[in-house]
């Protein structure tokens, strides 16, 4: 539940929530994302964390990274960590937990109300930690791919959980047959 003079903040989790909706069989339309928050309350903030590979010509988030930058949203990025696993298989590694936490503390005593896009259980202290600030929190994400999305620790301390497939209708990105993509391909980002 949502009240029209709150003042709200949208944190998203960029690869987390690519996978739900993807496992969910969808593409997301930002535009309508923020429009669909933007109606709720006063939308104070909205950030999007993602890491980013490095010396790579072509990056296939880079188009996303470049619009969300344009059309409303705070972007918070790195670049990616290359490393070799214990079995000398290489593996990229590009984590935005803590980018995330400390934007959420930093800005919770402007907000009434976070919006969470991420089922990432190591979330919940951040979450129990803004709620004693008074700040609510609404964890958006699935519990209906399999295996679900969200930690059950998260949706449990969560003032709301909202089901990412529920929301499909208002922001899911609507395919064009002549753009070339089938529909449910995602052109932008790998999770």
């Amino acid at each position: 539940m949502f009240y029209p003079q709150e003042r709200i903040g949208l944190f998203i989790d960029g690869a987390n929530l690519y996978a739900a909706a993807r496992a969910l069989g969808f593409d997301i339309d930002y535009k309508r994302l923020l429009d669909l928050f933007g109606s709720k309350g006063r939308l104070i903030r909205s950030f999007y964390y993602t890491a980013l590979i490095e010396d790579q010509e072509y990056s296939p988030i880079r188009p996303l990274v470049d619009w969300l930058d344009y059309n409303g949203f705070t972007m918070v990025t790195k670049p990616t960590k290359e490393y070799t696993d214990a079995t000398g298989r290489r593996k990229i590694k590009g984590n935005m937990d803590i980018e995330l936490a400390i934007d959420v503390m930093e800005m919770s005593p402007h907000l009434d109300h976070i919006v969470l896009f991420s089922g990432d259980g190591d979330f919940r202290r951040l979450v129990e930690a803004v709620q004693r600030k008074g700040v609510r929190v609404t964890v958006v994400s699935t519990t209906r791919s399999s295996p679900p999305m969200v930690a059950d620790e998260l949706r449990r301390q969560a003032d709301t959980f909202v089901e990412l497939q529920d929301l499909a209708p208002s922001i899911m990105r609507a395919h064009h047959r002549e753009d070339g993509a089938r529909p449910g391909t995602q052109l932008y980002e790998d999770a």
